[in-house]
C-alpha cells in the first residue's frame, strides 16, 4: 500500500508544477497590477511611489525570474502580498479557511448521507414510486441553478417564515453553537443539492448492477438478512465507481462555495475570491487558485487510495 501511495504522490509533482505555470502566466497577462496604475498615473501619484510599488511586488524582474521567485516563496508558504490590504496572502487565506472548511465539510456530510440513502433505497425499490420520485428529485437538483435556489430559500425560510438567518456565519454578539448551526443550514443545503442529485444517481446505477451479481445471490442463499446483504456486501462493491465521482466533486464543492458564500455573505475563501477578482487583487487570486488546484490533485489522490482500500486488486495492479 505504501508503494501504491508513493507512486501516486510522485505523479502529482509534475502536474502541480504545470498548474503553477498556467496560473502565473494567465494572471500576469491580465491588466490591473501596479504597473498599469503607474502607466496611467495622474499628478497625485509620483514616480517614486510607482517605483517603490513595482519593486515591492517584484514586477521589475523578467517574467521567468518573477515565476521562479513566486514559486520558491510559495513552496515556503509565502503566497505574496495583497495589492489592496498589503497583508500576506497566506495570512488572509488562513483567516478565511475555517469558514470555508466548515461549509464544505457540512455540505459534503449532508450530501453523502442523503445520497447514500436515496441511492440505495432507489436501487432496492427499483421501478417503484420511490425510485421515480428519486429520479425526479435528481433531475431537478442537477438542472436547478445554485444562485436561484439559494435566493428562493432565503426568501421562503428567512424572509417569509423567519425560521433561519438570511446571511452571515453568526449573529453579532451571539456566536453560540446553535446560532452557528442555524446560519449553516441554508448555505450547506444549497451547496449540497447538486451533489446529492448526482451521487444518488451514480450509486443507484452501481447498486442495481451489484445486486444482480452472483455473490449477492449466494449471500441471500446462505440465509443472510436483506440488510446485511445490501449494506454489508453490495454497498461496498457499489461504492468503487462512486468514489471517483465523489472525490472529483470535492473540488466542485470549492467552486460551488464561491457562489454560495457570495449569496449568503459567508466569510470564507470563496467570497474573498470574488472580491479579489472584482478588485483585481491578483496575488490573492493566484494564491486561492493555487490552493484550489492543489486541493483537486489531493482529492484525486484520496480517491486512488480509497480505491486501493475498497478493492485490493486495483492496488496490486497499479502498485
Amino acid at each position: 500500500m505504501a508503494r501504491y501511495v508513493a507512486r501516486r504522490v510522485f505523479q502529482m509533482i509534475p502536474l502541480l508544477f504545470g498548474i503553477s505555470i498556467v496560473i502565473f502566466a494567465l494572471t500576469r497577462a491580465m491588466p490591473g497590477d501596479p504597473r498599469d496604475v503607474c502607466a496611467g498615473r495622474g499628478p497625485h501619484i509620483s514616480q517614486d511611489v510607482c517605483d517603490r510599488l513595482i519593486e515591492r511586488f517584484g514586477l521589475d524582474e523578467p517574467l521567468p525570474v518573477q515565476y521562479v521567485l513566486w514559486l520558491r516563496a510559495a513552496l515556503e508558504g509565502d503566497l505574496g502580498i495583497s495589492y489592496l490590504s498589503y497583508r500576506p496572502v497566506s495570512e488572509l487565506i488562513v483567516e478565511r479557511l475555517p469558514a470555508t472548511v466548515e461549509l464544505m465539510g457540512s455540505a459534503f456530510l449532508l450530501a453523502a448521507i442523503l445520497a447514500f440513502g436515496l441511492g440505495v433505497f432507489s436501487a432496492v425499490r427499483h421501478n417503484t414510486w420511490f425510485d421515480h420520485l428519486g429520479a425526479g428529485f435528481s433531475f431537478l437538483g442537477i438542472a436547478m441553478p445554485v444562485f436561484w435556489f439559494g435566493l428562493i430559500l432565503q426568501m421562503v425560510f428567512a424572509v417569509w417564515l423567519g425560521w433561519l438567518p438570511v446571511s452571515g456565519r453568526m449573529t453579532v454578539g451571539d456566536g453560540s453553537f446553535f446560532d452557528r448551526l442555524l446560519h449553516l443550514v441554508l448555505p450547506a443545503t444549497v451547496l449540497s443539492l447538486r451533489f446529492v442529485a448526482g451521487w444518488s444517481r451514480h450509486l443507484r446505477s452501481s447498486m442495481i448492477e451489484v445486486l444482480r451479481a452472483d455473490f449477492v445471490r449466494t449471500a441471500r442463499a446462505k440465509g443472510l438478512s436483506e440488510r446485511v446483504v445490501v449494506w454489508g456486501h453490495a454497498l461496498r462493491n457499489a461504492l468503487i465507481p462512486v468514489v471517483s465521482v465523489m472525490a472529483l466533486d470535492l473540488a466542485g464543492l470549492f467552486s460551488g462555495a464561491v457562489i454560495t458564500e457570495t449569496i449568503f455573505a459567508w466569510p470564507g475563501i470563496g467570497r474573498m475570491f470574488v472580491q479579489a477578482m472584482f478588485q483585481r487583487d491578483y496575488p490573492v487570486l493566484m494564491g486561492i487558485l493555487l490552493m484550489g488546484s492543489t486541493m483537486v490533485v489531493v482529492f484525486n489522490l484520496v480517491a486512488d487510495v480509497v480505491y486501493g482500500l475498497l478493492d485490493p486488486r486495483i492496488r496490486d495492479r497499479y502498485a
